[in-house]
């Protein structure tokens, strides 16, 4: 038996609810793949992040917002005094290590202090005092657990440069003096900067 040919008017009401289910879908996908920001690191964006990409953030400063050990750190090239933190986040825990801005008066004067060792030193907390007005250079934070690049996107938005690495690939975020190191899609490190330094 032959089937009934289909009216035109078969064929629109078709058509709407294959669109009506296509954007069901598509909607459900969007609200699946809808990420939560990392609220401390909003926050960290006006507290940390502009204040280094101005070269203006203290060791004082920062040390507000999380509590660590100064140390110094044997190098090839000459010391360095390095901050080091953990933090306890909803996501995991953050290591985070910063390196302060020294004069060459400075690193000659640990150099001398050093002498030959090849140890790191932890420095007491009168020291920590003595140096709170000096500026970080750099700022590591490492993730020690799984970071969903999603909750990152949506902490910090979506970054000016992706680029393509042997080891993976790296966001830039020029203004915010912030690159972002990611294997496999999975997040490995935070490095932020002076701006200034980006473009060197």
């Amino acid at each position: 038996m032959p089937l009934p040919s289909l009216r035109s008017s078969h064929w629109l009401l078709l058509a709407a609810v294959a669109v009506l289910f296509f954007s069901l879908a598509l909607w459900m996908s969007k609200q699946s793949d809808r990420a939560e920001p990392l609220p401390w690191l909003v926050d960290w964006q006006e507290s940390v992040i502009v204040p280094l990409a101005d070269d203006d953030l203290t060791l004082e400063r920062l040390t507000e917002l999380a509590s660590g050990e100064l140390w110094l750190q044997p190098r090839a090239e000459g010391p360095r005094l390095v901050y080091r933190s953990e933090q306890e986040r909803e996501e995991g825990i953050w290591r985070l290590e910063a390196e302060l801005e020294l004069s060459d008066s400075e690193h000659a004067s640990l150099a001398k202090a050093l002498g030959k060792g090849t140890e790191e030193q932890p420095l007491s907390g009168e020291m920590l005092g003595q140096l709170s007005g000096h500026r970080v250079a750099v700022l590591n934070m490492v993730p020690m657990s799984d970071v969903s690049v999603a909750r990152l996107a949506a902490s910090i938005g979506p970054p000016r440069l992706r680029l393509r690495t042997g080891e993976g690939e790296v966001w830039v975020y020029p203004q915010q003096g912030l690159s972002v190191h990611l294997l496999e899609g999975k997040l490995q490190l935070l490095h932020l900067v002076p701006r200034e330094a980006m473009k060197n």
